[in-house]
């Protein structure tokens, strides 16, 4: 379907795309607009079955509709006087600035360029526009490298002792025409034709062909766009910014979009073409400059501005042209914002009733909010990077680089900021980013353990940075050429995935009035709770400043992992008898205990769900391969006596507790059935914690969680053990400590059983972690590492289902496992506590099945406020 601007006012706008509508909104509101018309996004399906080229039926449209314009305009398209030129753009239904072509200044040839110079009595701006098309043109129709192109022109820029083609004169810039015009004859990609009908035949067919451009194929991954979005193209009478000394070309939002004040910001490029401001390649000069050189113009600009946000109500980026003085608007769409800026904005238009406080949540991407939760590269300074990876963790950090865990807890304890640099993790290392500022892998992805535990901690990670080569054995990475030591400082951003050499100014986010505002109003209207993911005293602190409502999920293992605790951890396990073990968990359970304190009082009343230990036993363990090398060392150095034997004895228990698949062995309630000792301490822990802090005058709320139940016999077995262990800790402090008692939902079959699990259970949790991959039979780290990436791109799945919750697979056993809870125990308490929960689309769908709460790190809490806010305001609006 071909529509000029004003038909299409009446049109669905999935058929204009974000451009056509914008256009056809303008025209509807009286605004000065070049006229145009629209090939609709139903077309390129056409398209694409025709070889990329335009059906008959539609060229013919595109001419009908081309002679309306010659009408409105009173130019002839390729006519012997008053010609016409055309711009060509492309136009999604999802924002993706700059990443498909446009072409301008369309129907120029010898004898049209004399025709303007002649009309306009100016040569120079003749032939501007004409090479302005015949770089298009090479470009992007005939696919010539810009290379080439820019090198054409410099034996001419040469001669004028400049560097831009902009600044030439009239002689020179025939000169550039014709040097061009060589560079393209004898490129061997084909000819400009001269004729401009065939010019516009192919502009339209290679602008639909960028669609499937490298850069707008790579977009649309980042960002998750669909493949099958169709593409609109506009095509539109060109006005002349470079006209004379009265034209100009420029951008302007209608607020601030970094910092989100209602002002006016934007940037004009006297005598120029739009994508001279797009393009960075001349200076541009400042509205506050186009109010005082053009202020008929500017005034009208102000004036569209807020017309055009009050329609939207919404900030809006303008692309306006001045042609000897007149304004016309090419473009208005959602002004690109930070995260800072979204949120002032949205709560400011709910203060001036432009919009609702509904209205206002809806308008904030949740996934943008990572910008203003962590510390983050100082974006006003411009500094490049030497590699980048995947952005697992957001925030910034600066340090000397370590590699390994030891060198971080070392630093650390010199209160020196490090980063840690390793070619993957193990959950060994938890205790080295514990320390580190931050870390650098050269493998994992955004859910790898790395990433993770790092957003936990609240701490920024780079993973997945293959162009990095480790050696940590030469304790140095290179990439490329440069080599970096133990000890060279280097910069990460987890936010874009980018490392930097050297110390990057960097800026310590907060939380702003408004954002503060934004998330009270999110409280008022979300039904789902948000706890939070917290292991430590310190992250149930940093947990209730972000509004934590409770700890969904406490990993009672993480706190052995600290420097103190680790020796005493390993003694336990490496103890020969029961005896032995129960005198190192005494040990352990004082410190837990002192934890679990400071927890409790930190959370004030609010619950606390402590997961028992999950970790396989060796995971606490010096590394087998670590001990085989020291033995085998020690041998061949002819070692003997105690320090051999010690070494011996341990290489044996770390055989013995080696297993083929750790991840389905022993762990989790199995642990706590075969060793009873290690839950009745963690229990008693808990229990006594509790029973202190009550005595004291404190509100306690304990939740005790099993993880990886698979059967209703495992739940009574362990269930037993904790209500014996809190009924005695009661009695002989003469307290009463109500709790509840739940499983974590992280193997299918306990999905499938959860009728019999409920009549045991206060709650169920559902740890997505594990639950996708024993759902998908996926190793998590593995799948990452060696096929997940090509699955995405095939097209195999659509979504990592470690970051977005398959609903389909995933999805069916919680909803399965919620019905048939509930069917037995109404009352039954169902929350998640995997990665997936701050994520919005999890969040949803948890939503959708009556979750009561969701659980995620501390930094995600209000994002997950705010996605579940958006989520009950969604559902109860009646759809257009």
């Amino acid at each position: 379907m071909i529509v000029n601007f004003k038909q299409a006012a009446e049109l669905d706008r999935s058929l204009l795309g974000l451009k056509g509508s914008g256009l056809a909104d303008m025209v509807s509101l009286g605004l000065s607009v070049p006229p145009g018309f629209i090939i609709t996004t139903d077309v390129s399906g056409r398209v694409s079955e025709n070889n990329g080229a335009l059906p008959d039926d539609v060229w013919q449209g595109v001419l009908d509709s081309l002679r309306e314009i010659e009408q409105q305009t009173g130019r002839s398209f390729g006519g012997p006087v008053s010609p016409l030129l055309l711009s060509v753009r492309s136009g999604s239904n999802v924002l993706m600035p700059g990443m498909m072509d446009t072409i301008l200044n369309i129907g120029i040839n010898d004898a049209v360029a004399e025709t303007l110079e002649r009309e306009t009595g100016n040569s120079r701006f003749a032939y501007d526009c004409y090479r302005r098309f015949l770089q298009f043109y090479a470009e992007i129709v005939l696919q010539i490298d810009k290379r080439s192109i820019q090198e054409a022109s410099r034996g001419v820029l040469n001669r004028a002792n400049t560097e831009l083609e902009e600044e030439l004169g009239e002689e020179h810039m025939k000169d550039v025409v014709a040097a061009l015009k060589k560079m393209i004859a004898g490129a061997g990609r084909g000819e400009i034709p001269d004729e401009p009908l065939e010019q516009l035949r192919a502009a339209v067919r290679a602008v639909y062909a960028s669609w499937n451009n490298p850069r707008a194929v790579t977009y649309r991954k980042l960002y998750r766009i669909a493949m099958e979005h169709g593409v609109s193209i506009t095509v539109q009478a060109m006005v002349y910014g470079n006209l004379n000394e009265n034209s100009a070309t420029g951008l302007m939002n209608t607020r601030d979009p970094t910092t989100g004040e209602k002002h006016l910001y934007g940037e004009f490029i006297p005598q120029a073409q739009g994508e001279d401001v797009l393009s960075g390649r001349l200076a541009p000069l400042s509205l506050k400059e186009m109010a005082g050189a053009m202020p008929e113009a500017f005034e009208q600009l102000k004036d569209a501005g807020r017309l055009l946000e009050q329609h939207y109500r919404d900030m809006q980026e303008i692309e306006f042209t001045v042609q000897d003085g007149v304004l016309y608007l090419l473009q208005t769409r959602r002004s690109p914002r930070t995260a800072r800026a979204a949120i002032k904005i949205a709560v400011d238009m709910a203060r001036e009733q432009l919009i609702s406080r509904e209205q206002a949540l809806m308008m904030i991407n949740t996934e943008t909010l990572n910008q203003i939760l962590h510390q983050n590269i100082d974006s006003s300074v411009a500094v490049k990077s030497v590699a980048r990876g995947v952005p697992a963790s957001p925030g910034a950090a600066c340090g000397p680089v370590v590699f390994d865990s030891d060198s971080a807890e070392r630093a650390a304890e010199a209160k020196q900021a490090v980063i840690l640099v390793l070619p993957e993790t193990t959950t060994e290392d938890v205790r080295g980013l514990a320390a580190a500022a931050g870390m650098l892998t050269r493998r994992g992805g955004r859910t790898s353990h790395a990433a993770v535990v790092a957003r936990g901690m609240g701490k920024p990670c780079v993973a997945g940075c293959d162009a990095i080569e480790v050696n940590a054995d030469a304790r140095e990475f290179t990439v490329g050429e440069v080599v970096v030591r133990e000890g060279d400082i280097i910069t990460i951003d987890g936010s874009s995935g980018r490392v930097f050499l050297g110390n990057v100014p960097m800026r310590r986010s907060q939380l702003t009035e408004e954002f503060r505002e934004l998330l009270v109003w999110c409280d008022e209207v979300r039904t789902m709770g948000i706890r939070a993911n917290a292991d430590s005293p310190d992250d149930a602190r940093l947990a209730v400043e972000f509004g934590a409502e409770g700890i969904g999920l406490c990993r009672t293992e993480q706190m052995f992992q600290t420097a103190d605790r680790l020796p005493v951890m390993r003694a336990m396990i490496l103890s020969p008898t029961e005896r032995e073990r129960r005198e190192h968990l005494k040990e352990l359970s004082a410190m837990q205990q002192q934890d679990f304190i400071d927890i409790f009082n930190a959370m004030q009343g609010r619950p606390v769900t402590f997961r028992l230990l999950d970790a396989p036993l060796h995971e606490f363990l010096i590394p087998l391969e670590t001990l085989l090398m020291e033995v085998a060392l020690l041998r061949a150095q002819g070692a003997r006596g105690r320090e051999m034997e010690a070494k011996e004895e341990l290489l044996s228990k770390v055989l013995a507790l080696k297993e083929t698949n750790p991840m389905m062995g022993l762990r989790g309630c199995r642990l706590g059935i075969l060793f009873p000792e290690i839950n009745e301490m963690q229990v008693n822990a808990i229990f006594e914690a509790a029973c202190r802090v009550a005595r004291n005058g404190g509100v306690v709320n304990p939740e005790i969680m099993v993880p990886l139940v698979g059967h209703v016999n495992e739940l009574k077995l362990l269930r037993g053990q904790v209500d014996a262990i809190a009924l005695k800790v009661m009695e002989r402090y003469q307290v009463l400590i109500p709790y509840k008692f739940g499983a974590l939902i992280e193997i299918p079959r306990a999905a499938l059983t959860a009728a019999q699990l409920s009549e045991i259970c206060d709650f169920f949790s559902f740890g997505t972690n594990d639950l996708t991959q024993t759902t998908f039979g996926f190793s998590r780290d593995d799948a990452e590492r060696k096929f997940l990436l090509h699955y995405l791109d095939q097209g195999i799945l659509k979504k990592n289902p470690f970051e977005t919750i398959d609903v389909e697979g995933v999805g069916r056993l919680m909803k399965i496992a919620g019905h048939d809870g509930r069917e037995v125990k109404p009352e039954l308490i169902l929350g998640i506590c995997g990665e997936h929960a701050g994520e919005i689309e999890t969040i949803r769908f948890c939503h959708s099945i009556g979750m009561d709460y969701a659980s995620c790190s501390s930094f995600q809490v209000p994002i997950a406020r705010l996605a579940a806010a958006q989520v009950a305001a969604a559902a109860k609006t009646p759809p257009a």
